[in-house]
């Protein structure tokens, strides 16, 4: 297994995995933006493409097992200080995520993880965290976030298991683009 930053080519490989990750989320987003004949998938690869926003190909890291796309994680610094008009202008159901992220300003923020359903349980998923303490590091960050409901008790184990602990909860806002109810949860790590 390798892991190694991603390019632009690897654009709609970073879309694909975003859906499975996101459960529904980006797609609910990607819809807005679909012109003619353009599949969500492939709204997906151009907001990839761009430099300009967090979901970019250049904060993508991506897990290859014998030249293929096996994983990816995703991840930045967070801004040093919230905005809450931005929370106010989100959809309902986005909000607890955006109050969530304002909890841990200046964080390194691991905004998605997923791995191909043909590669889960390899370890790619923890190869993929391996690197997140040192790429923290390079992004003047001290501590790392990540956010899960609280129905996805894999991804809790996985986080729990690798030294994160729950720092805050919100309610999650019910809705078509995802799955869940319960909480969502706000883990965190010092970086080592």
């Amino acid at each position: 297994m390798r892991i190694r930053a991603a390019t632009k080519a690897d654009c709609p490989a970073i879309a694909d995995l975003a859906l499975m990750a996101g459960e529904g989320i980006p797609a609910y987003f990607w819809r807005q933006s679909q012109g003619p004949g353009e599949d969500v998938l492939d709204v997906g690869a151009r907001k990839a493409c761009a430099t300009t926003d967090n979901f970019s190909y250049r904060n993508a890291r991506l897990a290859t097992v014998d030249g293929s796309v096996a994983g990816m994680i995703l991840a930045y610094r967070l801004p040093d200080a919230g905005h809450a008009d931005a929370i106010d202008d989100s959809p309902r159901f986005i909000r607890p995520l955006l109050e969530l992220e304002q909890c841990v300003p200046s964080s390194f923020y691991i905004n998605m993880l997923a791995t191909y359903p043909e590669f889960r349980g390899k370890g790619v998923g923890t190869a993929l965290m391996d690197i997140v303490d040192d790429w923290a590091v390079e992004s003047g960050c001290d501590r790392v976030s990540v956010q899960v409901f609280e129905q996805n008790e894999g991804a809790l184990r996985l986080y729990r298991r690798l030294g994160y602990a729950e720092e805050a909860r919100r309610p999650v806002v019910p809705h078509t683009a995802h799955p869940y109810t319960g909480d969502v949860v706000l883990l965190t790590k010092p970086v080592r």
